[in-house]
């Protein structure tokens, strides 16, 4: 005998109710709705993605690496796209600084402008630099640069033989250390009120470099004979991390090749350093940089390496 679950349902059962003509349109609305809100929500994910990623990083946005971040500002007639890589000013900032505010500094975003080169500010872990003798010891500073140089060149088409590494206080410290143990990765370098803290190396493993170093003979921030900081470390003397660089390449400092230069008194040794430039300028004034200091040191390097 045939159950009443087998046998089929009435005719009237089976049809479908149907939904009423508003219901269908409200549905229909809605659906609209949800999916125009969703395309239109797609470029804002989008990007948020870049952000988080680094994809669109700039003056505003960090670009990130393995160990750190850095901002970076471009020309105006220069996208990573153009067919001709541009040169780079990389600025390292002083003590408590921040790479962010190293791109609000007008002067030197119109320094970079007016040049016509990328400014690349590099950020210090802890607001300090982790170079030898330096009081923090964050990480690697030199995977770190060595990192941030290669991303640049890559994400923004930065030419890597045009590179000009300077910095202030502690950033100019930095710039030093760059010149003994990663001199090759960069053209030129203007430290301004740094020099080597002690320890000072023996001998870099880096050729002489290209160097115009400034420095205030009235600083007692970085006086130029170096101070103690706190009870274990020392900035070093100026003219004692300069000998490390006559020894190495055997050449002798000279008092006769002076030259003015607006408020700077210059000797300069390029005519006996084994490299294309080799200055060391002195100002009257106290731990203080100037703009135009960073635009004498770009210049002298493009007229020692032919760039103009």
């Amino acid at each position: 005998m045939t159950s009443l679950s087998a046998l089929p349902a009435p005719i009237s059962s089976r049809r479908k109710k149907r939904t009423p003509p508003t219901a269908a349109f409200s549905g229909l609305t809605t659906r609209f709705w949800i999916s125009l809100l969703f395309l239109l929500s797609l470029p804002l994910q989008a990007a948020q993605a870049q952000s988080r990623t680094g994809e669109s990083c700039g003056e505003t946005e960090p670009c990130m690496v393995s160990n750190g971040f850095y901002n970076i500002t471009l020309p105006e007639n220069h996208t990573p796209a153009s067919e001709e890589p541009v040169a780079a000013i990389m600025f390292f900032h002083g003590w408590q600084g921040q790479s962010s505010a190293v791109m609000r500094n007008k002067s030197l975003v119109r320094l970079a402008r007016r040049l016509g080169v990328a400014l690349i500010a590099p950020n210090g872990e802890g607001k300090t630099w982790s170079y030898p003798g330096s009081p923090r010891q964050h990480r690697n500073e030199f995977d770190f640069i060595r990192a941030v140089r290669e991303d640049a060149i890559e994400r923004f088409n930065i030419a890597p033989d045009r590179i000009m590494a300077t910095g202030f206080s502690m950033g100019g410290s930095m710039v030093w250390n760059l010149a003994c143990f990663s001199g090759e990765d960069f053209a030129g370098f203007a430290p301004v009120a740094g020099a080597f803290w002690e320890p000072l190396p023996e001998r870099c493993p880096s050729p002489v470099p290209n160097m115009v170093h400034v420095h205030g003979t009235s600083d007692t921030v970085v006086p130029i004979a170096g101070r103690p900081i706190g009870l274990q470390w020392k900035q070093g003397d100026m003219w004692e991390s300069l000998a490390v660089w006559q020894k190495q390449g055997q050449f002798e400092a000279s008092d006769e090749n002076l030259a003015e230069d607006g408020r700077l008194t210059c000797q300069i040794w390029t005519d006996r350093a084994p490299s294309d430039l080799f200055e060391v300028c002195l100002h009257s004034g106290g731990h203080s940089i100037r703009t135009e200091w960073v635009e004498r040191a770009w210049q002298k390097l493009s007229e020692a390496k032919g760039w103009h």
